[in-house]
């Protein structure tokens, strides 16, 4: 079976997740932040797409180093899988990934990556072709259900986000909403990529829960049977 899958992301009141710019933007408070550290303590793995990567050099550990003592008090390791969808092996060998927090990383390439660019990135990761000319998600979840991860938290970005929503390879979706206005018509949003122009392919979603945090709301959606 394939892993459980929780999107998260934290927008603006007007639908975006960063400035023009693509630079990283803080959203939310230090509530939701411990809610983020709290999700990923309870996933096997936490993912994001090699934009994120390049944009915002993620490291994807856990905050609190008392998270990490209750996953490794649990039997596992004090942070989550790291994973990253990689189509052409862009991926820093010199990322935070590698430098903060224990734990595997797992990079997802397709056939076209350059063989001399995997096997350099091979020195620090799990490397796995997933796909000819881009990474198939499908074929990633059911590699990473080989790898034992039941529960996995999709941070972004905004084309991968689009990418499981789009094929319907999420079971969950939690958005945080902050109180403030980013703008710019080229700003990246919840969804980005190719859109939907038929209604009847739209991805409908049943609300679960509505909680207020710091100055925003979170809202939890579940794929509508």
């Amino acid at each position: 079976m394939r892993p459980y899958v929780i999107i998260n992301a934290a927008m603006s009141a007007d639908g975006k997740l960063a400035t023009r710019e693509r630079k990283q933007t803080k959203i939310s408070g230090h509530d939701d932040f411990l809610r983020v550290d709290r999700l990923r303590v309870d996933s096997d793995a936490v993912m994001v797409g090699i934009g994120t990567v390049l944009s915002d050099d993620p490291s994807l550990r856990l905050k609190s180093e008392e998270h990490a003592g209750m996953r490794k008090a649990n039997g596992k390791d004090p942070h989550p899988m790291r994973v990253v969808i990689d189509s052409t092996a862009k991926m820093p060998a010199d990322g935070d990934m590698f430098k903060k927090g224990l734990g595997r990383v797992v990079i997802f390439v397709s056939e076209k990556a350059p063989k001399e660019k995997c096997d350099a990135l091979r020195e620090k990761a799990t490397v796995i072709s997933a796909g000819r000319d881009t990474v198939d998600l499908e074929i990633v979840l059911d590699e990473l259900s080989k790898l034992g991860v039941e529960k996995l938290m999709v941070e972004g970005g905004s084309t991968l986000l689009w990418s499981f929503m789009s094929s319907g390879l999420f079971d969950e979706i939690r958005i945080y909403i902050g109180a403030l206005i980013i703008g710019g018509k080229d700003a990246p949003t919840f969804a980005d990529g190719q859109g939907f122009t038929n209604p009847d392919d739209f991805t409908r979603l049943t609300l679960k829960d509505i909680e207020r945090i710091d100055d925003g709301v979170l809202l939890t959606w579940i794929k509508k049977a």
